[in-house]
């Protein structure tokens, strides 16, 4: 069995030589857990890692402590290994140690506490401020004329408001006791209700009303009981996947290079009041968000934005090949 394991791994034309703990535990996930033979594989490779950390600092796998593993952790991380690379392998150390634990050969375990890097958030996807427009403009003048009005001024409401899906299609024609959310054309507010069901009111802009008003005045000819604001043909509430169905085609009818999603146009224009304005908690309370943490993400894309500016204006940055 030593011999198959030590097969398993041959690094650089050489058969690697596991420790015997090594071994064991490699028996024992392959015959008492029958795990898989890939993962089994995966394992003996981390173990392999292990071994090969552990000669390098000149300590046997029962010698390793906390600050072993730590520091292989940040070795591995400034070498450029991915957060869930590195969480792989503290998995796959920490199941090693959790059976030398239960065979009683070592007194504690090493990674328990020890874990990989954060993995950093990925900004948000946002428009530009000309796709934005572009898309918010955009008429689709072959398309049934119904239709159109009622996908336009959802297309508004998102981008000019800010609204989650849930909140778009929880609005309904007018205010009720039983409403979730509606739209005050005399005041220019949506009231909503958001997540948590904390209710809020956003500003609606003067081309959102615009094109709210054609669809009202279109929505009668599909309308039957429902209150709901957004209906199809046959007067039935629109789903979230219907809208996000709607709005990729029509963004890409817009010639758009991206197909866009809802929550899209709520980034874009969380991040573009956020250019125009830069006032953090005005944003806050325009998306709802009971933290402040979650907002400043979109300080990473207003950074982006001047960035750009930076790189389009200033005379230094841009870069020109020295006369020869």
């Amino acid at each position: 069995m030593a011999a198959q394991a030590q097969a398993d791994h041959i690094d650089q034309g050489r058969v690697f030589e596991f420790d015997p703990l090594a071994v064991r535990y490699l028996a024992h996930v392959r015959v008492e857990k029958r795990l898989a033979p890939r993962t089994v594989a995966l394992y003996a490779a981390d173990l392999q890692k292990l071994q090969t950390s552990a000669l390098a600092a000149g300590v046997s796998l029962q010698s390793v402590q906390n600050t072993h593993i730590r520091r292989w952790v940040a070795h591995m991380h400034s070498a450029g290994r991915t957060a869930r690379g590195i969480a792989l392998i503290l998995s796959g150390w920490r199941g090693f140690y959790t059976w030398l634990g239960r065979e009683g050969l070592v007194p504690s375990n090493p990674v328990q506490d020890v874990r990989a890097p954060k993995v950093p958030k990925p900004l948000p996807k946002a428009l530009g401020v000309e796709e934005a427009v572009q898309l918010a403009s955009f008429r689709a003048e072959d398309a049934h004329p119904i239709r159109e009005a009622r996908d336009h001024c959802i297309t508004e409401l998102l981008y000019g408001c800010g609204l989650r899906i849930g909140e778009l299609v929880g609005l309904d024609v007018q205010d009720g006791k039983d409403a979730r959310g509606w739209v005050d054309r005399q005041s220019a507010e949506a009231h909503v209700l958001g997540k948590g069901s904390k209710k809020r009111s956003v500003p609606v802009g003067s081309k959102a009303l615009a094109a709210l008003a054609e669809w009202v005045s279109q929505r009668a000819q599909w309308a039957k009981t429902d209150a709901a604001l957004f209906i199809n043909e046959r007067g039935q509430r629109l789903s979230p996947q219907h809208i996000r169905v709607r709005l990729k085609q029509r963004s890409l009818q817009a010639g758009l290079a991206t197909p866009v999603h809802p929550h899209m146009l709520r980034h874009s224009f969380a991040s573009h009041v956020l250019q125009s304005s830069g006032d953090l908690r005005a944003v806050q309370e325009l998306l709802g968000h009971a933290n402040i943490t979650t907002t400043q993400v979109y300080t990473r894309l207003d950074f982006q934005h001047l960035a750009r500016v930076y790189d389009a204006a200033h005379p230094r940055a841009t870069r020109t090949t020295p006369d020869k």
